[in-house]
């Protein structure tokens, strides 16, 4: 059974930094795509960044030029590396992917998600 697995730091002040870590165990063959969703209260839950296979990169708007996503493709682990943090960052952080079998087909799911709090 693949699961992903959050980790890393939840707690921030404005202007500062935070890495998350989105680890992928299993039977795996390979990660097609991870992407960072975020859902601050009462607002939508949005993309914030996305690693495809071919090494394409998504981020939201009111993230670029401050969050960075990277994987480690040996490690199945997609990082995301937030800097300049603002108060709006403020939101429940989660990892979804999809992920190639190593016996064949394809998972997707999620982690359990991650409180992120920017203190201003």
């Amino acid at each position: 059974q693949v699961q992903l697995v959050e980790s890393g730091g939840g707690l921030g002040q404005a202007g500062g930094s935070l890495r998350r870590s989105c680890a992928a165990s299993g039977p795996i063959c390979s990660i097609k795509t991870i992407t960072w969703d975020r859902q601050a209260p009462g607002k939508q839950r949005e993309l914030v960044a996305a690693v495809r296979s071919g090494g394409r990169i998504n981020y939201a708007d009111t993230v670029k030029g401050r969050f960075t996503i990277s994987r480690d493709n040996a490690k199945n682990t997609v990082y995301l590396q937030m800097n300049s943090q603002k108060p709006e960052d403020t939101a429940v952080y989660y990892c979804n992917a999809e992920v190639a079998l190593s016996f064949g087909g394809s998972w997707f799911g999620g982690g359990q998600g991650t409180q992120v709090t920017v203190s201003s």
